[in-house]
């Protein structure tokens, strides 16, 4: 009986230890590409196919050029990209509120006309916004790209707060209505707060998608007045590059945003929007 159950219990381990070393593997395998772009930011100006495997002489001469090169874009990518934040959850979660706690007839119809409104191509809404934005004078401007990125954030938004808003008990709202708070009151004071998770979810999501814009901010600037970070790497990457640890210094610092927020946000994002609202 004891070597039966020795032997039993080292299977598991030996599967265990076999998983962990396979788990590990992918995650070097995909990690790699961050690892070599890190390496050939801290490596002296020269080419990437000829750096060595560990910076062993390192060096921040990438990223001093990333800077004085890309710092603007970098600046207007995270005005554009709060500024979307902001303007998507405004309008997107009384939206979510609506259609989640009133009887608004047709809802259905507009949940689905909001999903399919996500399956539309993105060159197709940007074509048709630059012939609106010519007549409008908002080519190469901030409130222009601002615009353009919530067309893709203020419908997930909507799809993401409904989701959560519906799960908050309608006894909560009536309770604070009974107690003298209009519709806007409890809205402000009850609802927003216990869906704290949902809209930083919401507002997490829609600042990725802003950020790795390129499609509206390829379409919709023409000059180097606006121009997002997204398009200033990809100009940046020619033909003739040949100082390639300023290029992999902008992607890195292009990176470290999405790396924070989704390190800082990831504990709001996975918890349930309902903890400890009902006592």
């Amino acid at each position: 009986m004891s070597v039966l159950t020795r032997s039993a219990t080292r299977r598991p381990v030996r599967r265990s230890w076999g998983s962990t070393l396979v788990g590990v593997l992918i995650l070097a395998v995909m990690l790699f590409p961050v690892y070599w772009m890190v390496n050939v930011s801290l490596q002296p100006s020269g080419s990437a196919v000829s750096t060595p495997w560990f910076p062993l002489h390192v060096s921040l001469d990438g990223y001093a050029a990333a800077v004085r090169d890309q710092g603007g874009h970098l600046a207007t990518s995270l005005v554009v990209a709060l500024g979307s934040v902001v303007f998507s959850l405004l309008i997107a979660t009384p939206a979510a509120y609506a259609l989640a706690h009133f009887r608004v007839r047709g809802a259905g119809v507009v949940l689905f006309a909001i999903l399919i409104s996500q399956m539309i191509p993105g060159i197709v809404v940007a074509n048709a916004l630059y012939s609106a934005y010519n007549d409008l004078g908002l080519l190469n401007s901030i409130p222009g790209l601002i615009l353009a990125d919530s067309t893709q954030g203020i419908p997930f938004a909507i799809l993401i707060m409904r989701a959560f808003l519906g799960s908050i008990p309608a006894e909560v709202i009536e309770a604070a209505r009974v107690d003298g708070a209009g519709q806007i009151r409890a809205f402000v004071s009850i609802v927003l707060p216990m869906s704290r998770n949902a809209l930083i979810t919401a507002a997490l999501f829609t600042f990725l998608f802003t950020w790795s814009d390129f499609l509206f901010a390829l379409t919709l600037t023409t000059t180097e007045d606006v121009r997002p970070v997204t398009l200033g790497l990809y100009q940046y990457i020619g033909s003739f590059v040949n100082d390639w640890s300023a290029v992999m210094a902008t992607a890195v610092l292009a990176s470290l945003p999405a790396v924070v927020l989704l390190v800082v946000a990831q504990r709001f994002v996975a918890a349930g929007v309902n903890s400890g609202a009902v006592k």
